[in-house]
């Protein structure tokens, strides 16, 4: 269902079906953008389950003025900055509980797999903020440019030279020598 669908069903009063459609097509985005930022799984569901609640209260004043998806992306930027600033102790992959769940989820694949996955995920770990963002969105979760231009809010060229930039580090942090063709 389209976000003109979902605007349509709001005009003729279906809040409850409209939230539905909404929690269809946008769940796993939310999820997705909320993890870019806090990169903790439970913190994200979180987020995304206030963002659904913050959703339905404001379904009833949505104007239309900005596309679902924006208003959508824009609520989920917001509530992941407000659970970053109140979690106060950011994680990473130096705490031993998330180098745990790590290992676990990487249990399943075979020993130099995981190995190299831990390692790979260290290093985007270590990428700023915005470069890691765009990573974990592009990269991890199979987002287009557009998308993730469009979920962090920023113009496609910038995302583009985030990408650009992260590789680049990651290639230097992995200490492999690329042409900057390959990048």
């Amino acid at each position: 269902m389209t976000d003109t669908e979902i605007a349509e069903l709001l005009k003729a009063g279906r809040p409850e079906e409209a939230l539905a459609r909404l929690l269809q097509a946008y769940r796993r985005r939310v999820f997705a953008l909320a993890f870019s930022f806090l990169r903790d799984r439970d913190a994200a569901e979180d987020v995304a389950q206030e963002v659904f609640v913050r959703l339905w209260r404001a379904l009833p004043r949505y104007d239309g003025r900005a596309s679902l998806s924006t208003w959508i992306y824009t609520i989920t930027r917001n509530a992941s900055v407000s659970a970053l600033r109140a979690r106060r102790t950011e994680s990473s992959l130096e705490d031993p509980l998330v180098l745990q769940a790590v290992e676990e989820s990487a249990a399943e694949v075979p020993d130099d797999a995981a190995a190299d996955r831990a390692s790979l995920l260290r290093l985007v770990d270590s990428l700023p903020e915005k470069q890691r963002q765009v990573v974990i969105l592009f990269y991890m979760d199979e987002h287009s440019h557009e998308e993730v231009s469009e979920m962090l809010a920023m113009p496609v060229g910038t995302v583009k030279t985030l990408l650009h930039r992260a590789r680049a580090r990651l290639a230097a942090s992995a200490g492999v020598v690329q042409s900057s063709e390959a990048i």
